[in-house]
């Protein structure tokens, strides 16, 4: 008994630590230009040029070919048409190489989307959203940015499909206002 108390309790320490990770509602996003690659092509993603477009679903992702990035990634493949429709510019960002992103863009993304390479892992920490195990690796973080450059929707989630759902709606209910 004494022994479930505990890991219960280091369960939820870790999932408060992973929880306040991210930026929160309302913060400023930072913004950032990167290589990166959509259709297994490499060019340089620019968050500002992005915004200016409409709002962009900014999505950290641990390790491109992974199980649960490819799972998520093939989630926001299918729905990239639904935040298409709603201007939103949906970019996933790891710490792969952009020559692995490049393949992952076309085998995972399915030439949907784009992904975007952080070697240096300077956006994932600008974003607070680095793995506490790995802090050059990307934790599974989910963010929705207005077109005033400010956070609307954050997700720290395991489940790689909750990301997709929920950052639609967020964009739905941004859409709305």
């Amino acid at each position: 008994m004494r022994f479930h108390a505990l890991a219960c309790t280091a369960a939820l320490l870790c999932l408060s630590a992973a929880a306040q990770a991210a930026l929160k509602v309302g913060d400023i996003a930072p913004v950032f230009k990167t290589p990166a690659a959509v259709a297994g092509k490499a060019f340089d993603f620019d968050m500002s040029a992005a915004l200016k477009k409409g709002p962009v679903v900014l999505y950290f992702f641990p390790k491109a070919f992974t199980q649960g990035c490819t799972l998520e990634a093939h989630a926001f493949a299918e729905a990239t048409p639904q935040f298409a429709a709603m201007k939103a510019t949906v970019v996933g960002m790891s710490h792969d190489d952009i020559e692995t992103l490049k393949r992952f863009s076309t085998e995972a993304c399915r030439d949907q989307f784009a992904v975007a390479s952080d070697p240096k892992a300077q956006t994932i920490k600008a974003y607070d959203a680095a793995a506490a195990a790995n802090p050059d690796w990307a934790d599974r973080i989910s963010y929705v940015i207005g077109q005033d450059g400010k956070v609307k929707f954050a997700l720290v989630s395991s489940d790689p499909l909750a990301h997709v759902e929920q950052t639609k709606a967020a964009v739905k209910q941004l859409m709305a206002k």
